[in-house]
């Protein structure tokens, strides 16, 4: 089998467009909305259509980052992805030990070179959230802490994924919206712990204690609702159409898995979640679009 090294040392193009599709399925595409949806819905609360200078970070949330918070998670995670029928699909890559440094090279050289820029050119408050993301979902999945296999730990930690509504407008020298941003949070503590629903069975098997594990389905139900319940409210402050938005598709997930709580039933509701931020997000962004064509873009 061939190394990860000799791999990424390849110079022919089919061996190079070959190591590059893997590493884009690795990254899950299908989920990059929840950081570069989340990064231009930051620029657009500043009330600008586009700025130039939030450019890099944008570039940033796309392959490189998700590289890195998946890749870490896939390296981390081989024995549990081993037996989950989700993993190979476009719900997720099933990586073999010999694409490790592949895997740990790739987020190097596609991630350090950003962040040694961001620590130059952004102010300190972009550079301290921009820290935070990225410890967070190294250390999600990348003992000692390991976020991932410790109940709420786990879920509360994904309340990262709504630091862009914070590093994009401190990068533009702009005050965060921070009930948008705290929001986001809640709304994405409330989605990870949902989706995790489906993996209690691997997850049991491997020893892996999640919230949805701890909860079981049912509980789990409870526990996102109820922060789902927190990101209306915050979102209200901001947009009550995109917080009724929220508030209805929520109430579809939780009363669907409450009256079946099984893994089967978080299963078939997945695709729904995953279109959750996209519709959400959809919406929102035209709302903020319409109100700044309205009211004139700077």
């Amino acid at each position: 089998m061939t190394d990860g090294s000799e791999w990424m040392l390849r110079t022919t193009p089919s061996g190079t467009a070959t190591a590059v599709r893997r590493l884009v399925h690795i990254s899950r595409p299908v989920l990059w909305i929840n950081t570069i949806g989340s990064g231009l819905v930051g620029v657009w609360l500043t009330g600008a259509l586009f700025d130039v200078r939030a450019l890099p970070v944008l570039l940033w949330l796309t392959l490189p980052f998700n590289l890195l918070i998946y890749g870490v998670n896939d390296v981390y995670d081989q024995d549990t992805d081993a037996t989950n029928p989700r993993k190979g699909s476009i719900e997720g890559a099933r990586i073999r030990q010999s694409e490790v440094r592949l895997i740990a090279w790739a987020v190097a050289v596609t991630n350090v070179p950003f962040l040694v820029y961001f620590l130059v050119a952004l102010p300190p408050l972009a550079n301290a959230a921009i820290l935070l993301y990225v410890g967070v979902f190294v250390f999600y999945s990348a003992p000692p802490l390991r976020f991932k296999a410790r109940p709420f730990l786990d879920s509360l930690s994904n309340a990262a994924y709504a630091l862009p509504l914070v590093i994009v407008p401190a990068a533009l020298a702009e005050t965060p919206v921070w009930p948008a941003a705290l929001g986001l949070m809640a709304w994405s503590v409330a989605k990870h712990a949902f989706d995790a629903v489906q993996d209690i069975g691997e997850d049991r098997d491997a020893g892996i204690t999640t919230t949805a594990v701890l909860l079981g389905p049912r509980g789990t139900a409870l526990w996102s609702g109820a922060w789902w319940l927190v990101s209306v409210a915050l979102f209200a402050v901001v947009s009550v159409p995109v917080a009724v938005v929220d508030l209805l598709i929520a109430g579809v997930l939780v009363v669907c898995l409450f009256r079946d709580p099984t893994p089967a039933t978080g299963h078939r509701l997945y695709r729904l979640s995953v279109a959750f931020p996209y519709i959400g997000g959809t919406f929102a962004g035209v709302l903020l679009l319409v109100s700044m064509v309205l009211g004139g873009t700077r």
